[in-house]
């Protein structure tokens, strides 16, 4: 069963996501925040990583992304943006800090469960 960790500050978004992902066959765990999402990643070494990008605390999404994927042991974990910062300079700043995908909120359950089954499949 592939692991999946949402790490979204905004509580409705995170059920929202968890609710389009529970028709899948994943194991699914979440953190509200860079800092607690970074040890959840640590500890759980996870699949695929949803990832908020502006998000309270000492790390957005930019920061958690750069050290998973600094990380041996996480390193091929997948990590997908998924942030309401849609500029094409927000997307190459999250392919340059190691992203494998973006997701411009509001976003379908369609396109969200596209995006997660192409990443780890």
């Amino acid at each position: 069963m592939k692991r999946v960790l949402i790490v979204e500050d905004q509580a409705d978004i995170r059920e929202l996501i968890r609710m389009t992902l529970e028709i899948e066959d994943l194991d699914i765990h979440e953190a509200e925040n860079g800092d607690v999402g970074l040890d959840l990643a640590s500890r759980l070494q996870p699949d695929l990583v949803l990832l908020d990008i502006m998000m309270p605390g000492h790390l957005d999404g930019f920061a958690v992304c750069d050290r998973i994927k600094g990380d041996p042991r996480l390193r091929a974990t997948r990590v997908v943006f998924l942030s309401a910062k849609g500029q094409d300079a927000d997307k190459r700043q999250g392919k340059q800090s190691g992203g494998d995908g973006y997701l411009t909120k509001p976003f379908s359950p369609k396109q969200l469960l596209e995006v997660v089954n192409r990443q780890l499949s």
